[in-house]
């Protein structure tokens, strides 16, 4: 008896401390966002609008799972297991898709993205300082300094060069949180089948 109540509280509390960081992460990710865009860092509202939406999804899901571990309700472990599931397939393959981009891929998803969003190229620009994505046109707008003095370059090499970064960096914290996501799942699934050796103990789903 005493082994399933250890078994149980060290479960729950495991649990609980994964979704913790979860909830974490979520604001985490909310605030950044917000407060890129007040400083004016981010002018995109579709990349601060996604970034919220992630981390408003992220804290959701682990709220439910928080509660759910804390009141060993079945119903919302069972939803939130296999909702973390699913998000654990997609971040996998996003996170291997990271690591495993070439170099000639990563080009022409750029190159796209470029063109096809005028905010994130006033970003771009401004952040890193250049003009243009292959060529630099002294006829177009621009809002990079160096462009009143005409000493801009191109920004595709420093786009590659930042973006190379980012991508593994974002693949290995991607696999990282993935495998936290299937330990969760692991331990939903221990958590659900645990009789509670709490005051009512035949309260099992």
């Amino acid at each position: 008896m005493l082994d399933m109540g250890c078994r149980f509280t060290c479960t729950r509390e495991s649990l609980s401390a994964i979704n913790i960081l979860y909830v974490m992460v979520s604001v985490l990710m909310i605030g950044i966002a917000a407060w890129g865009k007040w400083l004016g860092l981010l002018s995109s509202f579709q990349v601060v609008g996604g970034v919220i939406g992630v981390g408003v999804f992220l804290f959701l899901v682990a709220l439910v799972g928080l509660v759910g571990a804390v009141k060993h309700h079945q119903v919302l472990l069972f939803f939130y297991m296999i909702i973390l599931f699913l998000v654990f397939i997609v971040q996998f393959s996003v996170s291997s898709a990271c690591l495993a981009i070439t170099k000639e891929q990563q080009d022409r998803l750029l190159e796209m993205g470029w063109n096809n969003s005028d905010s994130t190229q006033q970003d771009v620009e401004k952040t890193l300082n250049c003009c243009g994505y292959r060529h630099v046109d002294p006829n177009s707008t621009c809002s990079a300094a160096c462009f009143q003095n005409q000493s801009c370059q191109s920004c595709a090499e420093n786009i590659q060069d930042h973006v190379g970064e980012v991508l593994h960096f974002v693949g290995g914290i991607g696999l990282f949180f993935s495998f936290t996501q299937i330990l969760a799942v692991w331990l939903t699934y221990q958590y659900r089948n645990q009789r509670d050796p709490r005051p009512n103990p035949n309260a099992f789903l």
